[in-house]
């Protein structure tokens, strides 16, 4: 046997021991019997309420929870859909409308259940390190240090921030997606027949066969696996490593402007055979030196190696009318002053954490200072 003959043996053995991990570790959460287990369901529904423990629906059902509980199990295991439909409506943030299609409460319990028992722990799996959105110990700030740290590496390696980043913005994602690609996907991996059923009637009621609604965790989980073929291209077809997702913006690090435009093309492509379309308007290639926008930061890498974190300018704007509005809230008793405090350090040590903000929280802590604490209002902040 050749040298070339031993490795192809020893890579086809190796390839076989991962698979058979892999198979053996993903059987333990294929299991419907997971979503239906009692102790699960209430778990899921404590995690839950969270949050919105004062609302109506939410105390109602707690007040018969194991009666609830035992329902769902029973539909469950019989077959019969839990879906109930959606509570409609929009939601405007940042100049931006959104429709939100909320689900009842007993079917997010059984949702919260289905994604953290069965759907995340195995599609998680399959998942690039990168991808920030919707997983347990990631989020925006993930993303962001991501983000700095593929900066970071890119000077290491080239001793200089002449270089390039392409953002892509993909539009209306969630209007886009296919539910038969979508089910191909997620059946290569999850294979028990109820778990896809189920899966199905939470997909099913949004929209013909495409689209995926706001407001529903396994739209959530979905539209964040939906996009994994187009970061395995990217990172083990095109081979590149400065790459990063948050849901529906994508980040790339390149020396030269020209690779970038040639990687843009193949991953219009690659988007294309999904359906998914490039929102051209905010895509751009810009220099490190220059800044990058992402995630409602501005990052830049000087000439020494520095990464320079500010805050866009919408942020603050918003933080000052918003201080404005509060003291009002305030002073007509609508508010209360502990609120508006918890508020502005929610803000403040957010901040803190992302950006190089010291000039700006004193600014602003001056600015607070004076509306609230300097005109001696009668409620005091905790």
């Amino acid at each position: 046997m050749t040298s070339v003959e031993r490795r192809e043996a020893r890579f086809i053995r190796r390839k076989q021991k991962r698979e058979s991990r892999r198979d053996k570790f993903l059987a333990g959460y294929d299991d419907f019997s997971l979503v239906t287990d009692p102790n699960n369901l209430y778990q899921a529904f404590m995690k839950s309420k969270k949050g919105v423990g004062w609302k109506t629906s939410i105390q109602r059902y707690e007040m018969n929870i194991l009666r609830n509980i035992a329902e769902t199990v029973k539909m469950l295991e019989s077959g019969v859909s839990v879906a109930r439909g959606f509570m409609e409506f929009d939601l405007t943030e940042r100049g931006k409308t959104r429709h939100i299609r909320s689900v009842h409460v007993s079917e997010r319990v059984v949702q919260k259940c289905l994604c953290d028992r069965v759907l995340v722990p195995m599609l998680s799996r399959f998942l690039i390190y990168d991808n920030g959105a919707s997983m347990k110990g990631k989020g925006v700030h993930f993303s962001a240090r991501r983000l700095t740290t593929h900066m970071a590496k890119y000077f290491r390696k080239n001793g200089t921030n002449d270089g390039y980043c392409l953002q892509i913005d993909f539009s209306k994602y969630f209007d886009r997606i296919v539910h038969r690609h979508l089910f191909d996907m997620i059946g290569k991996h999850v294979r028990d027949e109820r778990v896809l059923r189920l899966l199905h009637d939470f997909v099913d009621p949004f929209g013909n066969g495409v689209s995926l609604g706001l407001g529903s965790q396994v739209s959530q989980i979905a539209a964040l696996f939906y996009a994994n073929a187009v970061d395995q291209f990217i990172k083990n077809t095109l081979r590149i490593k400065s790459y990063g997702r948050y849901m529906d913006d994508l980040f790339l690090i390149l020396p030269d402007k020209r690779d970038l435009k040639s990687v843009l093309e193949k991953i219009i492509r690659e988007c294309g055979r999904l359906r998914i379309k490039i929102n051209t308007r905010k895509t751009r290639i810009t220099k490190l030196g220059d800044g990058v926008l992402y995630l409602k930061g501005i990052y830049t890498l000087t000439p020494s190696g520095r990464i320079v974190r500010v805050a866009t300018g919408d942020s603050k704007r918003r933080m000052r009318r918003k201080l404005f509005k509060f003291r009002k809230l305030v002073m007509d008793g609508k508010m209360s002053a502990s609120d508006a405090y918890a508020s502005y350090q929610s803000w403040r040590g957010n901040q803190r954490k992302r950006f190089d903000s010291f000039y700006l929280v004193d600014r602003m802590d001056g600015l607070y200072n004076g509306l609230f604490i300097n005109n001696r209002m009668e409620e005091r902040y905790g």
